[in-house]
């Protein structure tokens, strides 16, 4: 495998919110506004950083008694992925405020260091890097294409760090320093093709953006679709940022599938469904299911664009219950809540939060002493649930093995009002499987890829 050790430059802001409170924005000579409340920063001297060098040696981040916790907060805030990843941003920093507010995590603050990942392959390698080395963050969340991902997860390795990333992905791979809370393929699509093929009809076409987790999801899928009597019509990837649709439009009008499997993902997706009503193609006469439209989407496209078509997910924000509600009503009233929505990833993204909130106090409680360092939190991190009465989506747990979500799969219909109506959920958790269509490959364990003949690979995709 191929480790890459980019050069990092740049400057921190050490700047204060709008409450007083301090937090770290690198934003390469440029500051962007961390909430909608805040209508000026009062920023301190500029704090150079210096570079990172292959040669350095790896110096662990430990957090000790007195100290605050730092973590690292890696999503584009600006280019064609800032529509989806800025608002999991959003929920980060309202789960830090609330936190802080009620005492922190064991006794000590939150304090974020935030990068705009530009929606950049090469930004998200060299802020992961300065986040590690520079920032000596205890851990990183982030990130939404499986190609960012994958990014950055050989460097998370070599420097020994924790990555959280807290959407869904196409799984076929076993690293040992991430927690993933979003659903794999047996949680997501296993259950949506056949639903689709039962209700709607046997024939399909496929449209998504042209990289790994569009293309892994619709390996998946297509076998599924075999396994239900389905029949593929059509299979069509566009670029990343792709913003015309004109001719695969035309083309599925042309094969007149029963229904639609979309990947397609950020602004392009917001750019396919527009296309697609201009065209006269509508969910009465063709419905597109997708693993990835939400509540977000729909709300900048208008809710007539997203009404009758499917989305399968873990999380909608019209999910009953008491704590589903009081996430919803307090995210949104805050000054973190300008997206006007939750969908599934912000929700992924705050189980991330709580998640590693249990696991540093499961360290001090049961170690009885600090530091804090990435391993340690890590290795405290499998097995950990979270209850009805504290995940807004209901119960789920992390895999004591490959550390990826137990979760209910659900599917829905947005309606005329932007929301979804649920049609279909799990009656139970199901096990996360990343090596599903692959067993030859093995089984992902905690120490890394278990091979058939006995050898144990880490970080294997």
């Amino acid at each position: 495998m191929q480790v890459l050790r980019p050069q990092t430059s740049g400057n921190v802001d050490r700047v204060l919110d709008c409450h007083g409170n301090k937090v770290v924005l690198i934003s390469r000579r440029r500051v962007f506004s961390l909430t909608a409340g805040c209508a000026t920063f009062l920023a301190a001297p500029y704090l150079s950083l210096r570079q990172s060098r292959a040669s350095d040696a790896i110096e662990l981040p430990e957090v000790r008694g007195g100290g605050k916790i730092r973590i690292g907060l890696l999503w584009s805030l600006t280019g064609h992925l800032s529509v989806i990843e800025k608002p999991s941003r959003d929920v980060a920093l309202y789960w830090i405020d609330e936190v802080n507010k009620s005492g922190g995590v064991g006794g000590y603050q939150i304090e974020p260091v935030i990068m705009d990942a530009k929606s950049d392959l090469k930004t998200y390698r060299s802020a992961i890097v300065t986040l590690m080395r520079d920032e000596h963050v205890l851990a990183t969340f982030g990130g939404y294409l499986s190609v960012s991902r994958r990014a950055v997860m050989p460097l998370v390795t070599e420097n020994r760090g924790l990555f959280y990333y807290p959407t869904c992905y196409e799984g076929r791979e076993c690293w040992q320093h991430i927690v993933c809370t979003g659903p794999l393929p047996n949680q997501h699509s296993l259950d949506l093709i056949p639903y689709m093929v039962r209700n709607y009809g046997p024939s399909a076409y496929f449209v998504g953006s042209n990289y790994i987790w569009a293309r892994e999801s619709s390996r998946n899928a297509i076998e599924w679709l075999t396994q239900a009597g389905g029949q593929l019509l059509g299979e069509k990837y566009v670029p990343l940022g792709q913003d015309n649709f004109d001719v695969i439009c035309k083309d599925i009008k042309n094969k007149r599938p029963d229904w639609i499997f979309s990947t397609v993902v950020s602004d392009s997706d917001i750019f396919f469904r527009k296309e697609y009503a201009r065209q006269g193609l509508s969910s009465d006469r063709v419905p597109i299911a997708s693993l990835t439209t939400s509540e977000l989407e729909v709300k900048k496209l208008g809710v007539s664009y997203g009404e009758g078509h499917i989305l399968s997910a873990p999380y909608f924000q019209s999910l009953g219950g008491a704590t589903n509600a009081k996430f919803v009503d307090r995210f949104l009233g805050s000054r973190f809540g300008e997206s006007g929505v939750t969908h599934f990833n912000m929700e992924e993204t705050y189980l991330a939060f709580l998640y590693f909130k249990k696991s540093v106090e499961r360290v001090l409680q049961e170690n009885g002493h600090v530091p804090l360092t990435p391993e340690n939190v890590r290795a405290f991190s499998g097995g950990l649930h979270l209850s009805n009465e504290e995940s807004p989506e209901g119960e789920v747990h992390l895999d004591p093995d490959n550390l990826n979500s137990w979760l209910k799969p659900k599917i829905g219909r947005f309606n005329g009002l932007g929301q979804i109506e649920l049609l279909w959920q799990s009656s139970e958790k199901v096990s996360p499987k990343p090596y599903l269509l692959y067993p030859e490959r093995g089984v992902c364990l905690s120490d890394g890829l278990h091979l058939p003949n006995g050898t144990i690979v880490k970080a294997a995709s």
